[in-house]
């Protein structure tokens, strides 16, 4: 009986293009596990590709063909993202929440814009309403108040006060809020 050829050194033998990884293979690799993709000699190699194999490793990712438009460079970094991914994880859902916030308000032509406060997972945010302590523990994910869990601090104001509130002002994250607070203490 012959030995199976692994499919990576049959390509490489055949003359072959050298495979990048795909949407075949398993997408949930985690650093620390067995058999983890270690994807920074991955990404090394891909400068040393040819164009034609960079448009070969992206039609395996993508199922289809780059755009025609897009550059080597550019081509490149978004192997190389998808590498990281594979290999990492992908981003929170938190974090494209935010980044996605921050495109709308530069899109809408902000020249900038305050990000505000981001408070850590963990950090207990503490707010004195009408004689009562309101608490509320930041979550990876979200919010979390009296037990229940809030993708927005607005939607917690909101339920606070009975009213529209802005969350990250009402809770004091805001340089708005904070310089409020800095002139009723002076």
């Amino acid at each position: 009986m012959t030995p199976l050829i692994h499919a990576t050194s049959a390509h490489q033998h055949a003359g072959e293009p050298k495979p990048i990884p795909g949407r075949g293979e398993k997408r949930n690799n985690r650093p620390g596990k067995a058999g983890a993709a270690q994807p920074d000699s991955e990404i090394a190699e891909l400068v040393s590709r040819s164009t034609q194999d960079l448009r070969l490793g992206w039609r395996k990712l993508h199922l289809a063909g780059p755009p025609l438009d897009l550059s080597r460079d550019l081509m490149i970094r978004a192997l190389a993202h998808e590498l990281q991914e594979r290999a990492q994880g992908a981003p929170s859902a938190a974090l494209r929440r935010r980044l996605q916030t921050m495109a709308r308000e530069l899109a809408r032509g902000a020249s900038s814009f305050d990000p505000g406060i981001v408070p850590k997972t963990g950090t207990t945010l503490v707010r004195r309403w009408r004689g009562q302590t309101h608490a509320v523990l930041v979550r990876g994910d979200g919010f979390e108040y009296e037990g229940h869990h809030y993708r927005s601090l607005t939607v917690i104001a909101e339920h606070i006060t009975g009213a529209h509130w802005s969350g990250p002002r009402f809770f004091g994250l805001t340089q708005r809020a904070r310089a409020s607070v800095a002139e009723a203490g002076r």
